[in-house]
């Protein structure tokens, strides 16, 4: 038996297992929390934040450990080394955890003169609000360590940035305080030293950053898309991080395109399976063959557009369902049409990812009709919240 060992599923926990078993591998999954393991995969107990804890559990397994990997952004420096421990592929662990400091992953594509924002750390509610007036007024406020724009906020003012420090300090022991890059947000898609797209971000209402929409390939000339993956390689240079996937979110200015940050991993699940709707690349299938040292030919075998738009929640409650569903798939365009929230869940909207309830895919010959059928599935969308 060849296993396939996952340090926390996540939220793509599932889709890397499906993958896994597809290459011929036994998914299993370490987690803190078993029943959260993916449906009909064997999860064991342990802690996995404890790269000594995660070793010694795979040399107990039955059997070959051919790769180990994580599905969650947080777990993937243990991942890597206990891999490396192993003799397994992998990324460079210190890497990683560079990267998921954004002030060291800061300073460090500063150091190499990878255009971005101006930042500054700060331990105190008071200290984020010093940096922030001498940044200058707008900023973006959130912890060193996390993702998916959680707990990030921006600030027009003193009492704004205050109040983003108090509640962003919740999460860990220091805040980044970065200047406000104004225009269009897109992210680079990469795997190795290859890009695969650029996507273009649609944001929700200020003062969060909740991602409402993604458009792939994104809406730019040659030049620009040139551009964007070439920034996209100085960031992962500078950071040593040209192994497996990375996601580059970049804004284009009035100064052009700056990096806002790294992500060391592929798209989210649902963007996941945009990109392989446009392209038929799989960038989920190419992380866990790499991690098994599988090597598929990185390469295009469609050329199409697709877009995504999510359904967010509008008010607290209990989601009941969503009705429309079934309208959303009968246009033309769209592929798929499901949610992200199980019926009977708590939402409570706070300007984070799950915020999301229910998404539409649509794929057409061009952008301009994916995103137009996707919008048009969305509009035939209702969330039924009760109190």
């Amino acid at each position: 038996m060849s296993w396939f060992v996952l340090v926390e599923g996540g939220a793509e926990g599932r889709m890397f297992c499906t993958r896994a078993r597809e290459l011929g591998l036994t998914p299993i999954v370490l987690t803190r929390e078993p029943g959260h393991a993916a449906d009909g995969v064997e999860a064991l107990r342990a802690d996995t934040g404890d790269p000594a804890v995660v070793l010694a559990a795979c040399r107990r397994l039955g059997g070959r450990v051919a790769a180990i990997t994580s599905g969650s952004e947080r777990h993937l420096a243990t991942a890597a080394e206990v891999a490396g421990r192993l003799g397994l592929p992998h990324p460079d662990p210190a890497a990683i955890r560079a990267c998921r400091d954004k002030a060291v992953q800061r300073a460090l594509l500063r150091e190499a003169g990878v255009p971005g924002a101006a930042f500054a750390t700060a331990r105190t509610p008071g200290i984020a609000v010093a940096a922030a007036q001498a940044i200058g007024f707008p900023v973006v406020v959130k912890p060193v360590a996390g993702s998916a724009s959680v707990a990030s906020r921006l600030c027009r003012d003193a009492a704004e940035a205050e109040a983003a420090a108090h509640d962003a300090l919740r999460a860990g022991s220091t805040v980044m305080v970065e200047e406000y890059l104004r225009g269009a947000e897109y992210s680079v898609e990469t795997f190795g030293d290859q890009v695969v797209g650029v996507t273009r971000k649609h944001l929700g209402a200020e003062p969060y950053f909740v991602e409402i929409g993604h458009d792939f390939p994104a809406p730019l000339d040659l030049a620009a898309r040139a551009e964007a993956g070439e920034l996209a390689h100085a960031a992962l240079k500078s950071l040593e991080l040209c192994w497996g996937p990375a996601r580059i979110e970049i804004r284009y200015g009035a100064a052009g395109p700056r990096v806002v940050e790294v992500s060391p991993r592929p798209a989210g699940g649902v963007v996941a399976r945009m990109v392989e709707a446009a392209t038929g690349i799989d960038l989920v299938r190419h992380t866990v063959a790499k991690a098994a040292g599988l090597e598929l030919p990185l390469r295009a075998t469609v050329r199409r557009a697709a877009s995504v738009r999510f359904l967010v929640a509008a008010r607290e409650g209990r989601l009941a369902g969503i009705d429309g569903l079934e309208a959303a798939r009968a246009v033309p365009g769209v592929v798929e049409a499901g949610l992200t929230r199980e019926p009977g869940q708590e939402v409570r909207p706070r300007g984070s990812p799950r915020d999301r309830i229910g998404y539409v895919i649509a794929v057409a010959g061009t952008g301009v009709a994916a995103a137009r059928a996707a919008t048009a599935g969305l509009a035939t969308l209702t969330a039924r919240i009760t109190r």
